[in-house]
């Protein structure tokens, strides 16, 4: 896939570029909220169509959280402008469509972030995005990014998760476990010494018994 590989902890690439809502500089964009860039392989598509429908569905529930969504495709503006009506037709979406999707025609941001798929092209033969998730925290830096193929329609409820879990880990001593939601009990991480435990969980910790003898599942009711 051409462009960088970004790691988690990097300084995510900085762009100006077109959108349905005027030109942006993204890390002005970004300002000091938690942000979310995801990709898309063309307008008129398919899945594309109830991927932005399901986020537009969601949009509150980032909202609450200080999230701000930023959606990207290959077309342009005017071609993007044509297409967000279809997706509020076809997904019964009564609020219209809050968040601006980047013109990326020229590939130039696809190619910063490392999203073009080798394996599907437009009609000119030029690689397409893949569906690519790149969950960015307030200091700009990659908290999370996934990559799905232009064939499986991603799970929005999923991100949604594991943004309330990234926002809880990043000020609290603590890890989610498998399937974990938000209100679950929440895992002690390693670094913590027993003997810290009570002062930074006053809701109790339990100490799990395992055949090794060793310390190490902690669980506690989620830090407020």
């Amino acid at each position: 896939m051409p462009g960088q590989v970004l790691k988690l902890g990097d300084v995510v690439p900085n762009f100006s570029a077109d959108t349905t809502q005027g030109n942006i500089d993204f890390h002005s964009w970004i300002q000091d909220s938690w942000s979310i860039l995801f990709s898309h392989p063309a307008d008129y598509t398919p899945v594309c169509t109830t991927e932005l429908g399901r986020v537009q569905q969601l949009s509150n529930e980032f909202n609450k959280r200080g999230v701000k969504l930023i959606a990207l495709s290959c077309d342009d503006v005017e071609s993007h402008n044509g297409w967000i009506k279809d997706i509020i037709a076809y997904n019964n979406l009564t609020t219209g469509f809050s968040f601006p999707i980047i013109a990326d025609p020229k590939r130039d941001v696809a190619n910063l972030y490392g999203m073009l798929d080798p394996d599907e092209k437009d009609a000119k033969g030029i690689p397409l995005t893949c569906r690519a998730v790149f969950v960015i925290g307030p200091d700009r830096r990659l908290k999370l990014s996934l990559l799905y193929p232009a064939t499986t329609g991603r799970n929005f409820d999923e991100i949604l998760r594991v943004v309330d879990s990234l926002q809880l880990t990043a000020t609290r001593k603590v890890a989610t476990p498998v399937d974990w939601k938000q209100g679950g009990s929440c895992m002690v991480v390693p670094g913590v010494k027993q003997e810290d435990t009570a002062g930074l969980f006053p809701k109790g910790v339990k100490v799990h018994e395992v055949p090794s003898g060793k310390v190490y599942l902690r669980t506690t009711p989620q830090p407020e």
